[in-house]
């Protein structure tokens, strides 16, 4: 049987053209879909008390893993969901077996579990440090009770404060995930939630807008008119603010949503934002291998059913004209603080940065939004305030725009 993922014939291009340009990937992202509970705000694939799918789900992922044509040596692994941590310890021991069956690692390899709070205990702890996990992405969203509310999370401030003690204890670097502009939310709440998170000392802070994605509660709520989105000045202001803040205690930012001490970025998501290749593998995950991107099928039942049955669960495959591929490897790479190296682009796109912008490069900088320096395109601190505006602007410029 031929193999359907990215190792096997299906997963390769039929064209030399754009090939010599990626290397083998170094990062891993495997997709656990399991949650205690949906939040109402979430549109990521997972499936909430179905415990009874994790065995078939990590047979599947089994044969999956399994697809591929040898061992691979990587750098990153990253373990997202879903909720990776409400998997028991001996389903996390069957993980590392899988994850191992394929994979070996480098000397200095990062290796990221997103958690759950309340999933922290001793076990899990242990079985994640025998999964060789050192990096823990702790889903806390809030540490205000009323929020974490608003939010439908089920955790509370202590719940964070235990799990980050027992975290340290272990040994794991510690990355936290904060939302703002939440329902209700005001600047000065925003403000001391920022301030909590910053006292529990985490080497890495990620702060995301919420946003109400499409088929979510939220969206629903929100164009029901029960609930109302923060106005856009009270978010840029929050987003601002946090930036400032987190200057001031030496989390430095290097994306656009994501802040970090010394030494601390967290390297699987750079390999993304540099265009790197990478497998991914479970329902809903997405790949870029061979400069082809396939998306498996979002349905976690789906995607059992096909890789039990032996057929390739890719549900989306592209493989990107040159142009487009350079067009979006920019967009992507301008959420980096530092900004796109020309050089580097040029050498592995074939493409200028300034061939790819055309006539929008200056655009943005007359509007004070890009600025180049020392061989680097970067988007200034009102840039970064639109960057969603303007990634969707390169990658829809017409290749037929003049120059």
């Amino acid at each position: 049987m031929p193999s359907p993922t990215p190792g096997g014939d299906e997963g390769k291009s039929q064209s030399s053209t754009f090939r010599p340009q990626f290397s083998l990937p170094k990062s891993v992202y495997i997709h656990i879909p399991f949650c205690r509970h949906r939040c109402g705000y979430c549109n990521f694939t997972l499936v909430a008390g179905r415990d009874y799918l994790i065995d078939r789900f990590l047979n599947a992922l089994e044969i999956e893993i399994g697809w591929l044509d040898k061992n691979y040596l990587i750098d990153t692994l990253f373990l997202g969901g879903g909720t990776p941590s409400h998997l028991n310890p001996q389903q996390l021991g069957r993980l590392a077996k899988i994850i191992n069956s394929r994979f070996n690692w480098s000397s200095n390899a990062e290796i990221t579990a997103e958690c759950n709070p309340n999933d922290l205990d001793s076990d899990r702890l242990h079985a994640l440090k025998d999964l060789r996990v050192n990096r823990i992405s702790l889903g806390v969203q809030s540490l205000n009770k009323a929020k974490l509310k608003r939010l439908e999370r089920d955790h509370c401030e202590t719940d964070v404060r235990r799990a980050i003690s027992h975290i340290k204890n272990c040994g794991f670097d510690v990355s936290l995930d904060m939302i703002f502009a939440a329902p209700q939310e005001t600047l000065v709440q925003w403000k001391t939630d920022l301030n909590q998170a910053i006292s529990l000392e985490p080497d890495h802070l990620s702060t995301y807008e919420l946003t109400y994605e499409k088929g979510t509660q939220f969206w629903n709520r929100l164009n029901q008119g029960t609930l109302r989105e923060a106005e856009e000045d009270l978010r840029a202001e929050m987003y601002s603010h946090t930036i400032d803040r987190l200057q001031q205690v030496d989390m430095n930012q290097y994306e656009v949503s994501s802040f970090s001490k010394t030494d601390k970025n967290c390297r699987h998501n750079l390999a993304y934002w540099q265009g790197d290749p990478f497998f991914a593998f479970g329902p809903g995950a997405a790949r870029f291998v061979d400069g082809i991107r396939e998306t498996n099928h979002r349905s976690t039942t789906h995607y059992l059913n096909l890789v039990h049955s032996g057929e390739s669960p890719v549900a989306d495959r592209e493989h990107l004209p040159p142009e487009a591929a350079a067009r979006e490897r920019l967009a992507i790479g301008l959420r980096m603080i530092k900004g796109v190296d020309e050089v580097q682009f040029l050498k592995r796109t074939s493409h200028s940065v300034k061939s790819i912008l055309r006539g929008l490069e200056q655009r943005l900088m007359d509007n004070q939004l890009l600025e180049h320096e020392d061989g680097h395109f970067r988007l200034t601190n009102r840039g970064i305030m639109l960057c969603d505006w303007i990634a969707g602007e390169i990658v829809n410029l017409s290749s037929k725009e003049p120059t």
